[in-house]
């Protein structure tokens, strides 16, 4: 069994006690939409995250809105909010906060399976999901990517070879994400963008976003030339001191020619 098999069936035992999400009519800040954001300019989506798997905690003591509010400010595109309990140590009380307190787009990064996880992510302020074509059979992927769109919700649909990009263009996918990490092993190569950006269909609606081990603003420049729009940035701005400056000197207009 892989880690992500031992992760989706973890949480396929968390969703049976989830109980039917009623709207609450708590009110978020308006956010844009981190599409219309990326045509105009390429981002950092910036990520929360307390632990991993594969790299075990890393601040599992964050004051996700004081670290919310710093991505804000140094002009991310996004925040990104591990919300999984069990590997990750995040929860969907971290998402609320963030959510409760900035202006641009929010995303839920779970391992989404069920319509009530969607569901849940939309009531805690969550203006984009993410769903992994790896850890989804087509039906199960066209079906919720059909949900979330149908609430309003942004999808960022991951992948991490030419065979799921073939799935995610098939969805007319807007975002469409490339993980350098391989989630059946954890393992992690930048390159994996470089080569996958050689055959994605750059042009109309689509966006590509490089995921995972981009620890420095040399290996942003790395896929910000392969063609990436956007990058999704969690460890590196964790463990910095400035993660405003982080934010800042990946997106200059050197690094991102």
């Amino acid at each position: 069994m892989t880690i992500l098999d031992q992760i989706i069936e973890t949480k396929r035992m968390e969703i049976k006690q989830y109980e039917k999400v009623e709207a609450n009519g708590q009110a978020f800040p308006k956010k844009t939409r981190l599409a219309d954001h990326l045509r105009s300019q390429k981002g950092v989506i910036s990520e929360i995250k307390r632990a991993s798997p594969s790299k075990g905690d890393i601040r599992t003591e964050v004051d996700v809105v004081a670290q919310a509010k710093k991505y804000e400010e140094a002009g991310a595109a996004a925040i990104s909010v591990l919300t999984d309990e069990t590997y990750f140590k995040g929860s969907i009380d971290d998402l609320r906060e963030v959510a409760k307190n900035v202006s641009i787009p929010v995303l839920c990064k779970d391992f989404m399976i069920s319509e009530i996880q969607i569901d849940r992510a939309k009531h805690a302020g969550a203006t984009i999901i993410l769903l992994i074509v790896a850890a989804l059979g087509k039906e199960e992927l066209h079906r919720l990517f059909g949900y979330a769109a149908s609430l309003g919700l942004e999808v960022l649909v991951e992948v991490h070879d030419a065979q799921e990009l073939a799935q995610a263009l098939e969805l007319d996918a807007e975002l469409i994400g490339i993980n350098n990490r391989d989630l059946k092993t954890f393992e992690v190569s930048v390159n994996r963008t470089v080569e996958l950006a050689k055959t994605f269909p750059f042009g109309g609606n689509r966006l590509l976003i490089s995921e995972s081990g981009l620890h420095s603003k040399e290996d942003a420049a790395v896929v910000f030339g392969s063609g990436a729009s956007g990058i999704l940035v969690g460890e590196a701005l964790m463990r910095s001191e400035d993660p405003g400056t982080w934010i800042r000197e990946a997106t200059t207009e050197e690094a991102v020619k």
